[in-house]
C-alpha cells in the first residue's frame, strides 16, 4: 500500500524553525496498528492522518508512541496540506476529532488560524515531584485537562530550565509546560513530554488551550503575543474567546513524497 505523506514546519516564520509534523492524507481509516507504526517511523512530534466525510475532515494524531486527545501544530500542518496542496476551496476548514470534538481553521493570506477549546487550569500545590522536574523552582503550579503548567519569575528562567527527563516521565499527565511573562511577547513557554514519547516539543498548539486563558487573566488582554522557547523557536498569537482559544501562527512545507507501508 502507498501513502501520501507531507512533512510541514507549523508556526514557523521561516524553513527549520517552529514545529515539523507528518501529515497522510486517506481515504479510509487503517487499523490503528498501522498508523501507530508509521508514527514510530516518522519519529517526529506528532503524525497527523485525516479522512474526508461530508463537509469535514475526520482527523487524528500520534506520537511514536500513543495516540493524543489533541494537536495543535499537526492540526495546523493538515490544514496548510488541505489549503495549499490538496486542493482544499475556501478559507475555512471544518475537522472533527473523535476525542477533542469540532475544531477549525480559518486562512488568512499565509497565515492559519486554530479555533480551538479553552482549558483552563485549576491551582495545585507545588508539591516535591514538581520541584524536582527541574533545576530551578516554579511560584506556581496549575493542572489542566491533561497538562500540568508551571509558572516561573522570567524569560530567563524559562530559557536556562534543564529538565530532568526521567523525573518528568513519572508525572502522572501527558507533558509539562513550564511559562513565564516575556519581554519581547506576552508570554513564552517550553513544553516536555516524555511520558508521551517527546522529551521536549519545538512549538505545541495545543499547550496554548492552557496559557492563553491563563495569561489573559493575569495580564488583563485578550489578544497575546506568544513564543516558545525551544532550540527551533514558534512563534503565535494567540485571542482568548471565552470556551475557545484562537491560536494563529505561520507554516512552511518542507516535504512531501510516499511511504510504502
Amino acid at each position: 500500500m502507498k501513502l501520501k505523506i507531507y512533512q510541514v514546519d507549523a508556526f514557523a516564520r521561516e524553513a527549520f524553525s517552529g514545529n515539523p509534523a507528518a501529515v497522510c492524507p486517506l481515504e479510509q481509516w487503517p487499523h490503528d496498528s498501522l498508523m501507530q507504526q508509521i508514527a514510530m517511523e516518522n519519529n517526529l512530534a506528532e503524525t497527523a492522518f485525516y479522512v474526508k466525510k461530508d463537509e469535514h475532515y475526520e482527523l487524528r494524531w500520534f506520537t511514536p508512541t500513543t495516540e493524543v486527545d489533541l494537536c495543535g501544530h499537526a492540526t495546523l500542518a493538515t490544514a496548510h496540506v488541505l489549503f495549499f496542496e490538496e486542493g482544499h476551496e475556501g478559507d475555512v476548514i471544518k475537522f472533527y476529532s473523535p476525542r477533542s470534538g469540532e475544531l477549525q481553521v480559518k486562512k488568512t493570506n499565509d497565515e492559519l488560524s486554530l479555533n480551538f477549546p479553552a482549558d483552563p487550569v485549576t491551582a495545585i500545590a507545588v508539591s516535591k515531584q514538581l520541584k524536582s522536574c527541574f533545576d530551578i523552582e516554579p511560584i506556581g503550579a496549575f493542572k489542566g485537562k491533561t497538562d500540568i503548567m508551571l509558572v516561573y519569575n522570567s524569560e530567563e528562567d524559562i530559557k536556562n530550565l534543564e529538565p530532568h527527563i526521567e523525573t518528568i516521565r513519572k508525572i502522572e499527565a501527558r507533558g509539562i509546560i513550564v511559562t513565564a511573562m516575556g519581554t519581547d511577547v506576552d508570554f513564552v513557554s517550553r513544553f516536555f513530554a516524555p511520558q508521551s514519547g517527546v522529551d521536549e516539543d519545538p512549538v505545541t498548539g495545543s499547550a496554548h488551550t492552557t496559557l492563553t486563558p491563563y495569561w489573559s487573566n493575569i495580564l488583563g488582554k485578550t489578544e497575546l503575543s506568544a513564543m516558545q522557547l525551544s532550540s527551533r523557536k514558534g512563534y503565535l498569537h494567540c485571542e482568548d474567546k471565552g470556551e475557545r482559544v484562537i491560536i494563529s501562527g505561520n507554516t512552511r512545507l518542507y516535504l512531501k513524497g510516499e511511504i510504502v507501508v
